[in-house]
């Protein structure tokens, strides 16, 4: 592993609930090895880049209800490609070589699980979009 792979992999925050045992799929254990250290890492980014997303869009977030607001975000990280390469990008960015060659064997169940993730955070730590 080289230097800045390793600088990547110290910077992250040990998530110390993240369960992995022999029985799991290998997306779910790159999914609390990495995807969860990561996604934690970045988590004032990912908030940012909503925020941002809704002032470009003049879009009027608080004024829906708790249940709108869970539904819009699930709606716009399902719909809006370009805010999903932009949150993929901060994610896999942080990526070593070695989990990019994980990622790239199955991209897309692993960014069901980037987003999900992702919306999950979002969905508990929704005032701070304000």
């Amino acid at each position: 592993m080289n230097e800045i792979d390793q600088i990547k992999i110290e910077i992250r925050p040990l998530i110390t609930n993240a369960l992995i045992n022999e029985s799991m799929s290998i997306e779910e254990k790159f999914q609390n090895t990495t995807l969860r250290s990561i996604i934690k890492l970045q988590h004032n980014l990912i908030f940012q880049i909503i925020k941002n997303h809704f002032k470009i869009t003049k879009f009027k977030f608080e004024n829906l209800s708790v249940e709108k607001k869970k539904q819009f975000i699930e709606n716009t990280l399902l719909k809006d490609v370009a805010l999903q390469n932009e949150l993929k990008g901060i994610i896999i960015g942080f990526f070593t070589k070695e989990e990019y060659e994980d990622y790239s064997k199955s991209i897309n169940s692993i960014n069901k699980r980037i987003f999900g993730i992702i919306k999950e955070r979002i969905n508990s730590n929704l005032g701070e979009l304000k």
